[in-house]
């Protein structure tokens, strides 16, 4: 980032359409809305632009009494947010006479001494409202919006850059994208904290806590990291419809939208086949690729269990072979900084560049060593490679009868041109050409 962008909160009681708002502004579904009190549970920021500015919008849970920790730790959380944004939103429903919630929102957010907005949402529902009646929560500016029908929302934007600093976010390809995954519950965003050394995502010892998915951006070692933390991928026969849902897709969205992803699995519940099916997605979708066990701290354990274990699980995923393998612990914070060493490790191994004729020596090499096998006057032979230079990952082979390669042959091609140039932590793909087609006018390649 070229300055350090404003930080605008939208803070307000439960189901007031914060999020509807949020997601108005985004112009994409990003939190979750639905028709019940208390969805949005996580702060949820996400990077926003209007005319040229740029800005973090950070939507909130909604403000209620705490009831119980897990409740307490929510409204903690929304204060930590208010206390660090520039400008501050406070949303309330032009439907709906004043409540004592609305006041105490009102009040915690005057009291930062930050510019703070008054946004009276739903007007369509109410359009004979009085302004008066909202005045006095004493804050000014007061902006009518409707987030059904986007009105109001170009004149709310326009006060919000009249309040805040010029701030422009530079395109930055260095930015490295990981995204956490795993069933629910274990530990994602315990270690999700421990990385990021702040409280941003809500712990809970209760499945299902993270709802939405949260960034937070991090430097090690001169590398800027952008961490997501997702809520947990059930199977399929227990995804409920709706909120749910919802989070099942984010997380898979995640996995795009990231470079490297951290499998996480739970010391006490190995061996689960749902694991090893978010591995083959992060495989089929080319990420990298870390296997974490959390909770090692408290899984009942003997001299032999880490050197008993790890053969285990490479068992149970040998279809990632190059997947490295981690034994942590956010609650001693064993390896968690050894993890951004693999991130970094990854990120470089899926941007090494091989010479043409590096690659191409390698082929030969290989074929002459362990010629492919092959049918009755179909023998497959590989006569050229070259790496895409946008995609350091994919190689293309060109040669002839290649549909006739042996999947373990292109295994075994795969764990050799490791060998010779690394590429740990990351998935690689082969598309195979017959020498006398064409990518764009030839037979559909064949991928692996």
């Amino acid at each position: 980032m070229a300055k350090k962008l404003p930080i605008v909160a939208i803070v307000g009681r439960a189901n007031v359409g914060k999020s509807s708002l949020f997601n108005a502004i985004l112009d994409r579904r990003e939190a979750i809305v639905a028709r019940e009190a208390g969805t949005t549970r996580d702060s949820i920021m996400a990077k926003a632009a209007y005319r040229g500015q740029n800005f973090w919008l950070v939507d909130t849970a909604g403000i209620k009494d705490a009831e119980d920790d897990f409740e307490f730790t929510i409204q903690e959380q929304i204060q930590q947010a208010a206390d660090s944004a520039e400008v501050i939103w406070v949303v309330i429903e032009a439907d709906v006479p004043i409540t004592e919630e609305d006041r105490r929102v009102a009040k915690m957010a005057l009291k930062t001494r930050k510019p703070v907005f008054l946004v009276v949402n739903k007007w369509d529902k109410a359009p004979k409202a009085e302004i008066t009646d909202f005045q006095r929560l004493g804050i000014k500016p007061i902006i009518l919006t409707s987030t059904t029908q986007t009105k109001g929302i170009e004149g709310l934007l326009d006060e919000l850059t009249a309040h805040i600093p010029k701030a422009t976010l530079a395109d930055d390809d260095e930015t490295i994208s990981v995204a956490l995954l795993g069933r629910p519950n274990v530990g994602k965003s315990a270690l999700f904290n421990s990385l990021a050394k702040k409280q941003q995502a809500i712990v809970a010892d209760r499945a299902g806590t993270t709802r939405d998915v949260n960034r937070a951006t991090v430097r090690y070692q001169g590398k800027t990291i952008e961490l997501m933390d997702t809520a947990g991928i059930r199977r399929s026969g227990h995804i409920k419809k709706g909120v749910e849902r919802f989070s099942v897709i984010r997380s898979l969205a995640a996995i795009e939208q990231s470079d490297i992803c951290l499998l996480l699995m739970d010391a006490n519940e190995l061996n689960v086949a749902l694991d090893q099916k978010i591995a083959g997605m992060i495989k089929e979708a080319g990420k990298g690729l870390v296997l974490v066990v959390s909770k090692w701290d408290s899984a009942e354990k003997d001299a032999y269990t880490r050197d008993t274990i790890a053969p285990q699980i490479a068992n149970n995923y040998e279809f990632v072979p190059w997947a490295p393998l981690i034994l942590t612990s956010s609650v001693t914070g064993q390896n968690v900084t050894k993890l951004f060493d693999l991130i970094l490790e990854i990120a470089t191994a899926r941007e090494t560049q091989v010479k043409t004729t590096e690659l191409n020596r390698w082929l030969r090499d290989v074929s002459d060593k362990h010629p492919p096998a092959g049918l009755k006057n179909r023998t497959p032979k590989l006569n050229y490679i070259v790496q895409e230079k946008e995609s350091p990952t994919n190689f293309k082979v060109y040669g002839a009868h290649t549909k006739f390669l042996h999947w373990s042959y292109k295994r075994y091609m795969d764990r050799k041109l490791r060998e010779q140039f690394g590429f740990a932590g990351t998935p690689l793909r082969f598309w195979f050409f017959e020498k006398h087609e064409t990518h764009k006018h030839g037979t559909k390649p064949e991928k692996v």
